[in-house]
């Protein structure tokens, strides 16, 4: 059923003005005794010990980095450390009116919004709650630490686990927040709403997208702040993060119920530069930075301008556009008008500056200001403000102690290999109570249509039959949707015309009748939205499967897929998890832009499982399997093979569900000769080859890799021990093919018994040439024989009719082609 949203032409052609909205810019006035009655005397005293606690952070951060010392205490941090010295004012504030459910999602420069949301979270949660947290996270590991030297008191021991988790994980020792393996740039504590920040420009934001979907979907309370800087406004992901949060069919198409858009706030730190580059009169060109709201949304994102130098009128501003979220009608953004002091990290001498700029910013510092207004107030004492700063300064001395200390404060050791347990988490993954949110039962969807198919492209006695009764590889991946679909509440799937269109090729037909949208629908053409969202919202606790309709638009979204998919589950120690699956087809017909195998690419890349069928019965079992799992995938599916019914699999592809065993390769074809191993659509022209090859007394045996990463090498590595030959085949171009890596660990593996070099055939390495010439581009059966014959194994007679011989091997690369 097509979605009903009527576009009258002759409406939409009807002239016209369109009327932009007014964007408040530093519209806060000061009314002390307001803010008295709103916040009280303790939390207005509060925001000044936070920000102390910041600015005293930073400034011990930049001592060791920079001298290599803190009041006494000598030690050299190799790692990063960008500072948000002068920016205190707008962490405190963005973080004052958040609850412990509501998610900052920071940059490289957020330890301040850390330590603010932090400080937050202890002074709202309940003495229990609180005292839960601390024993429990990461097995307790800090508190162990802390509970030595800390003070008795649960509200000051919890300060201390904030400020020493943080330091320690800075300092990469493992009783930090996540086990030292985020660092500076990458440090989160989930309980207290502190999710991961993120080192690259502007990743925070599809990110925080799609956290902010997950609490829509799954009705969860609190909202998301994507906190990222201005120059931020320069990449890509972050217009389309804009626009996937800003999506029309939140409210024409989602139930009403649900409550609208997904609560994001897009939080620009504004501090005017991107490391040197000035984004204001240099590198953009928006002149206000909440002028780009103008261009997304007829509500222009309710953008304004605040002054990120006084944390009340941040705190305001903030509440508003919460308020706004959590009714529905975001997304928002708040231009947060800032100022870094230090560089863009300690060996940056700020020369692109001038010192009277930096100066004349710290002529305004925002802890001065507010102290005097404390002053002014009567709500501090020079006293009192006299005695924090001694404890912050003796707080931050003890607590650097504990964590430079190789005794308290130990790393992994030498040797260990902790960090391949945390490489992916082999857990189920999410369940839910409850049954699945579904619109008809599933005995009236198309899935019964598909179960009534032959389940085999052959009858009984090897004959075709016809195709158009047979289950085919793309129905065969539509029935594992189907079934986790009717199982999981947790799952949603989303991406380019997935919804009414059934898919791009057909794999999503007949679900849309069956799923409301919410767990159903189209994206944007966005790709690096699409995969950023999908990240967010399996770290947040859900399930999903999104799809890139060709395996070339990867590269639109190579940051979200290779820096975020791949590696959150390894930088958060262990806490988090995701389970999100990227449907990737491989192209072919379509030539240089929609045709490629980027399947060794990705397998390239630490922290990703990737699987590549080339059966229905392995399209089903394996789109099973990792729609159970708890690990980023990305799973390959080839255009030439949506059509095919089963042809290779004995009895062909089950009822229900099933699970093909993780990292398997398959044997297909048994012989004696050779090995022919393939990956993806080449094993049907390796089969052809090993039917050719049994023509000169050649049996050979055919392997299915089916799996890149993880792989199990010991079937692979029996057969060729048992032929003595091996030749890999895929689609993918053969430099870099991972069929190289293949064989290289063949040829250490089963060195002794090899009788010949273990070869590697893949396509052409040009650009994808349009169909009618593809003949010449990817390996074929001809291809396989002729390298036998030239390689491995002369042939007796045989002619080869292809340019396979090694001299090619040596003329190509001289060419680069």
């Amino acid at each position: 059923m097509p979605k009903t949203l009527p576009l009258d032409p002759t409406q939409l052609r009807q002239a016209g003005w369109l009327e932009a909205p007014r964007l408040p810019l530093n519209q806060y006035r000061p009314d002390p005794p307001a803010e008295l009655a709103r916040y009280g005397a303790p939390t207005l005293r509060r925001v000044y010990r936070d920000m102390l606690y910041i600015r005293g952070f930073e400034t011990m951060l930049d001592a060791f980095k920079t001298q290599g010392v803190y009041q006494g205490l000598a030690y050299s941090h190799k790692g990063p450390a960008h500072l948000s010295i002068g920016q205190e004012a707008a962490a405190v504030g963005l973080c004052l009116p958040l609850e412990p459910e509501d998610f900052v999602f920071g940059s490289h420069r957020s330890h301040g919004e850390i330590l603010a949301k932090g400080f937050g979270a202890i002074a709202k949660l309940g003495e229990a709650e609180l005292a839960s947290i601390l024993e429990t996270y990461q097995e307790g590991r800090i508190l162990r630490v802390v509970e030595r030297f800390a003070h008795p008191s649960l509200q000051e021991r919890a300060l201390d686990y904030l400020l020493y988790g943080l330091l320690a994980e800075i300092f990469g020792r493992d009783t930090g927040f996540n086990r030292g393996m985020g660092g500076s740039m990458h440090a989160f504590f989930p309980p207290f709403g502190i999710l991961p920040n993120n080192a690259i420009v502007g990743g925070s934001a599809n990110i925080a997208v799609g956290a902010a979907l997950y609490k829509r979907i799954e009705r969860q309370p609190g909202v998301c702040v994507a906190s990222i800087g201005d120059a931020a406004l320069g990449c890509g992901p972050t217009w389309e993060a804009l626009t996937f949060a800003s999506m029309d069919q939140y409210r024409t198409l989602w139930p009403a119920d649900l409550g609208g858009a997904p609560p994001v706030l897009f939080n620009f730190m504004n501090n005017f530069y991107g490391m040197g580059g000035q984004t204001l009169g240099e590198t953009m060109g928006f002149g206000v930075l909440a002028r780009v709201g103008l261009g997304v949304n007829p509500q222009a994102l309710h953008a304004e301008r605040v002054d990120g130098f006084n944390p009340l009128a941040v705190a305001e501003a903030v509440a508003r556009k919460k308020a706004l979220l959590l009714q529905g009608q975001g997304p928002a953004l708040l231009d947060t008008l800032t100022y870094r002091y230090s560089g863009h990290s300690p060996s940056d001498a700020s020369s692109y500056r001038d010192k009277s700029e930096i100066e004349a910013w710290q002529a305004q510092d925002a802890l001065q200001h507010y102290a005097n207004y404390l002053l002014e107030q009567n709500l501090m004492t020079q006293d009192e403000q006299a005695a924090w700063q001694q404890e912050v300064q003796e707080r931050l001395r003890r607590i650097a102690a504990w964590a430079t200390s190789d005794e308290v404060s130990p790393r992994l050791p030498p040797g260990s290999e902790q960090i391949a347990r945390w490489m992916f988490s082999r857990k189920p993954g999410p369940a839910q109570a409850g049954s699945p949110w579904v619109q008809k039962p599933l005995s009236e969807t198309r899935y019964s249509v598909l179960q009534s198919k032959h389940r085999a492209g052959l009858d009984e006695a090897g004959n075709p039959l016809p195709k158009l009764k047979c289950l085919t590889y793309a129905e065969a991946l539509t029935e594992a949707l189907f079934e986790a679909f009717y199982t999981d509440p947790s799952l949603i799937a989303y991406g380019e015309e997935n919804r009414d269109w059934g898919g791009a090729f057909g794999v999503y037909r007949g679900l849309t009748e069956a799923l409301p949208y919410p767990r159903l629908f189209n994206a944007p053409i966005s790709e690096a939205a699409i995969v950023g969202t999908a990240v967010g919202y399996a770290l947040s606790g859900g399930r999903v499967v999104v799809e890139l309709m060709y395996c070339d638009f990867m590269g639109r979204a190579g940051d979200e897929i290779f820096n975020q998919m791949a590696k959150w589950q390894a930088m958060s120690g262990g806490v988090l998890q995701m389970p999100l699956v990227l449907r990737v087809s491989v192209g072919s017909k379509y030539g240089a832009q929609h045709s490629q195998d980027w399947s060794s690419l990705v397998a390239h890349i630490p922290g990703l499982q990737v699987m590549y069928p080339a059966t229905p019965y392995d399209a089903k079992g394996m789109l099973t399997l990792a729609l159970q799992g708890s690990d980023p995938v990305v799973f390959f599916e080839s255009q030439r093979l949506y059509g095919e019914p089963e042809l290779v699999v004995p009895g062909g592809v089950p009822l229900g569900p099933y699970r093909v065993p993780l990292g398997q390769p398959a044997i297909r074809r048994s012989g004696e000769d050779i090995t022919l191993i393939s990956l993806g659509p080449a094993l049907y022209r390796a089969l052809e080859a090993a039917k050719r090859l049994q023509q000169y007394g050649v049996e050979a045996e055919v392997m299915d890799l089916r799996f890149l990463n993880p792989l199990d090498y010991a079937p692979l590595v029996e057969s060729v021990r048992k032929t003595g030959r091996a030749l890999l085949v895929s689609e993918a171009c053969e430099r870099g093919s991972f069929l190289h890596t293949v064989a290289s660990n063949l040829s250490q593996l089963a060195f002794d018994d090899l009788d010949g070099p273990v070869v590697v055939l893949g396509a052409r390495n040009w650009i994808t040439p349009p169909a009618e010439l593809e003949d010449l581009f990817f390996p074929s059966a001809d291809w396989i024989v002729d390298a036998v014959h030239e390689r491995i194994l002369p042939l007796p007679g045989h002619q080869p009719r292809t340019a396979q011989a090694t001299q090619e091997i040596l003329e190509r690369n001289r060419l680069g082609v």
